[in-house]
């Protein structure tokens, strides 16, 4: 089975943190950016963060920025979205998804390139 599957999402205070994970089955993440998105209640999805297949560069939002940091261990064929200082806004669905290369689709909005994506995972932050 070709997928993607995130985990780690749940309740947390505000000032909490939370680490998500993204874990690739069936298809190796290597030469795969990945993107995380999020999706509130009432909202459309919007990026969050992405980190590219070659260099791992990344690329966050600016309303996370400073407060989260996304990685990769290709070896576990996992990425992950170290979330720090989590506000209630904060809440949301959230997605990862692969893409080859380099975050293309990522950086263009066009999120319905990305090859992958998975079922989501809910983070709630109380106030």
């Amino acid at each position: 089975q070709v997928r993607v599957a995130e985990s780690g999402g749940g309740l947390v205070q505000s000032g909490g943190s939370l680490r998500l994970s993204c874990t690739a089955s069936g298809f190796s993440l290597e030469n795969y950016a990945i993107g995380w998105f999020r999706q509130a209640p009432g909202k459309v999805r919007e990026g969050v963060s992405c980190i590219s297949s070659s260099d791992g560069s990344t690329s966050y939002a600016d309303s996370v920025k400073g407060r989260f940091t996304i990685s990769r261990d290709n070896a576990k064929n996992t990425a992950y979205l170290q979330m720090n200082s989590l506000k209630p806004e904060d809440t949301a669905v959230y997605y990862c998804a692969a893409e080859p290369g380099a975050c293309a689709a990522y950086y263009s909005g066009s999120y319905s390139h990305m090859d992958y994506w998975g079922r989501g995972t809910l983070v709630t932050v109380s106030s």
